[in-house]
Formats: C-alpha cells, structure tokens, sequence
C-alpha cells in the first residue's frame, strides 16, 4: 500500500472523516460558489444543517450541463491565483466542461494515483509506459505525476506513433502500460505487423481506463498483450484517473478512494439512493478539493458498489467494473442495451475480433440495429455460406441474451477505425434526423 493508514481506516473512522470533511466543503461552496448557494438556498438547507452523512440526500445533485452552464470558471471555489492547472474534458458537442486545480489538489491527485498504482501492483522498481493522452485530457499528466510520487520511472509517450511506441516500450524494457483498453488492442496489432512478440517484452500490468471494457476484452487483452489487466476509474470533473481502482490480489470492484471522495448509487431516472449491491448510476460528492469541488455530481456512470471487506485488506468501498454510461444505454424497441453488453457476447465467438461498432438507424417507425465486427483473415476467407452462418448465429446469440433483434455484418480485418483514445462505439443515426 502506498498509505497503509488512510487504506485501511475503519469503517467508523473513515465516515467520521467524511463528514467532517464534507461539512468543511459546503462552507467553502456555500460562501465562494453562487450556483451552490443559489442551489442549497433553493432546496432548503444550509450547511450547518448537515449532520451525518445520510444528510447528503437532502442536498441537490450537480449535473454536467451545469458545468457547462458555467464554463469556464463559474464553479471555481478558489481565486484565479490559486489556480495552478486548467483542465477541460473533450467533450463532443457543446463546450467542454473545464476544471482548475489548487497545488494542494495536484498534491491529492497525486498521491490517489500513485496509490492506485500500488494497489495494482506496481513498485519504484518499475518502468511505466504512459500513453495516455497528455494535454487537456487528464489521463496523461495525472498517471504522469502519479507514478513520479510513487517513485516509479515513468516515460511520456501520450497518443500516436504506434510503431514507435511499441520499439520505445521493447528498448526501454518498459513494466507497466498505462492507456485506454481500446488502444491497448491496437497495439497487439500493430505489433504482429512488427513482428514484435509481446511475450518477449518485460510488460506485467496494464492499467486501462477512459472507457468501459468488458471482461471479455480483458482476458483477450491479457492474452495478447501478455499482462494482467487492471480496470482503473476517473473523470475530469471529479479529478481525473485515480477516483477508484482495482487491487491486484483481487479484480474483484474498483476501490474507490473514500477519504476524499463519497460515492452513490442512485436511481437514473428518480434520483433516489439505491441499496448496496443494486445496479444504479454512480454519484460522487468531492470532499477535499480546493479548485473545483462537486456535490453529488452525476456522472451517468452505471455501476453498483459494496461495503463488504476486500482480501486485499483496503477497507474502502469498491465499485463494480462499469457497465456503461446512462446517456449511452441504446433504447431499441423498448429494450434497454449497452455496448458492453454486446462486446460480451462477441468476446466469446471464435474467429471475431475485439473490433466493432453498433449503428442504430429508424426505419420508419421502427428502430433498426446493425452490429458490425470484424472477423479474423482465415475466417473472412471462408466461404460465404460459413460467414452467413456465423452473422445468424450471432444474430441469435443477441436476441437470447438481450431480447433485442439486430442485423449482424462481418467486415474485414482493420475495417472498423481504430482510436489513441476512447474508441466510439455507437452511431447512432436517430439524432441525425434519419
């Protein structure tokens, strides 16, 4: 553990801190944040109302559109001058949603990460191969300065130049791989068309994030990446990565770091605090940062959480791996899907590859989803009546599972574009107007 104390506080003690952590954190919103005091006045409370942590149902969530609503610095709770970092999230359509950070919250962010970086694993001995996006994407200054406090070596590759990234992480005897699940695949293959065998490289631990990755995917990245793959959890709003994270010893949750952070499970469309162990959408109260801190920030995340003791000995909550996000739940014909879903189902067909893309189309009336993944060279050179076979077996093997028909299309190995960051996964052509 990189702090045993914190890591391991009792549950008692750890929800004594959070309270009065998050009674200090309504003072400060209440009197530096006008969209905070506008929003508790609204509903009624004042911050010395909040006296235990069951309380904090009573406060009002933040949503990202509210973010945006006060872009760029409207949420800020410390003055410019404090302000040592700017960070905005990508976001596609709109303005981004942009945070600041204090030098006490680059300090926290620092020491959360190189937490998680214990908690998979990893050590001051090891080489961490860092190809997340550097920039106003969090992914790649916060593993940076997370693996610096932890005493690691970390190289500063970011995104891009795939060929050069796998001769750097050969060269340089490269331990630990830190990028998006998506991209990590990408990798594989352009390795095999460097005639570069991952079993002969010093990697040991991948640690993927920034998008929601199956277990499926897992084994089959761990196979060909010839690692053991950790699932690490963040988002720009509340820090970036190191919100939460997976223990090596275990795969089993995300521990999400509680000492600054008190997470929620509620449900997406009443709002109401759901019980341990139901599937809900994650909420995330920030309780120590300075810059930017939120109040039951809805991150759309869907996931379930446990307070159940970990074999790792943290005693903090752990989060199920993400099954998607709230706002990219497809509805096709009454039926709910997420894209993880479906990536299940083709991880465990032979011959298809960790490759696809779902389009959703209205045909008429009538919501219409085409799934499209690509299939392996000797299998694409099969017969047409072999891949025929495969598409309807698919096919069924979808509307079994998920009660939801679709068309499934095999396509060419390196069809479906590749991505350095989030792959994208839905088109939805409903919005276009089609």
């Amino acid at each position: 553990m990189f702090n045993e104390e914190f890591e391991t506080l009792p549950r008692p003690a750890l929800e004594a801190l959070q309270l009065k952590r998050l009674q200090t954190m309504l003072e400060r919103i209440y009197a530096n944040v006008p969209f905070y005091k506008n929003a508790l006045d609204k509903a009624g409370v004042k911050p010395g109302q909040i006296t235990s942590l069951a309380d904090l149902q009573r406060l009002p969530f933040t949503y990202k559109q509210d973010m945006r609503d006060s872009y760029p610095y409207g949420l800020f709770a410390a003055k410019m001058e404090d302000i040592v970092r700017i960070h905005a999230s990508s976001g596609t359509t709109g303005k981004p949603t942009v945070v600041g950070y204090t030098r006490k919250d680059i300090e926290t962010w620092s020491e959360l990460m190189a937490r998680s970086f214990a908690a998979a694993g990893v050590h001051r001995g090891d080489i961490i191969h860092n190809s997340y996006g550097y920039g106003l994407f969090t992914g790649g200054l916060g593993a940076h300065y997370g693996a610096e406090r932890l005493g690691a070596s970390v190289i500063p590759m970011s995104g891009g130049n795939t060929k050069k990234q796998i001769m750097i992480m050969k060269d340089f005897g490269s331990t630990v791989l830190t990028c998006t699940p998506s991209y990590s695949l990408f990798m594989a293959e352009s390795a095999v068309e460097e005639d570069v065998d991952f079993r002969n490289l010093s990697l040991r631990v991948g640690i993927f994030g920034a998008e929601p990755w199956s277990d499926s995917m897992r084994k089959e990245i761990e196979g060909k990446l010839n690692l053991s793959a950790i699932d690490i959890y963040g988002l720009s709003e509340i820090m970036g990565p190191g919100v939460a994270i997976e223990c090596q010893q275990a795969k089993q949750g995300l521990h999400i770091w509680e000492d600054h952070f008190i997470p929620e499970i509620i449900d997406p469309i009443t709002g109401e605090v759901l019980p341990p162990g139901t599937k809900g959408e994650l909420v995330i109260t920030t309780i120590t940062k300075e810059g930017i801190p939120l109040l039951r920030y809805r991150t759309r995340d869907i996931t379930s959480i446990t307070f159940e003791p970990c074999v790792c000995g943290r005693t903090h909550a752990r989060i199920a791996r993400m099954s998607g996000r709230s706002d990219d739940m497809l509805i096709i014909r009454g039926v709910n899907v997420f894209p993880s879903q479906i990536e299940s189902i083709l991880m465990g067909i032979e011959g298809v590859e960790p490759h696809y893309v779902l389009i959703v189309e209205r045909k008429g009336n009538l919501d219409v989803l085409e799934v499209q993944v690509e299939v392996g060279e000797n299998l694409f050179s099969d017969e047409v009546k072999h891949l025929q076979a495969l598409s309807h077996s698919i096919e069924k093997e979808i509307k079994d599972m998920l009660g939801v028909s679709c068309k499934v299309r095999l396509v060419e190995p390196k069809t479906i574009a590749r991505s350095e960051g989030k792959a994208k996964r839905v088109i939805d052509n409903r919005t276009m107007g089609n």
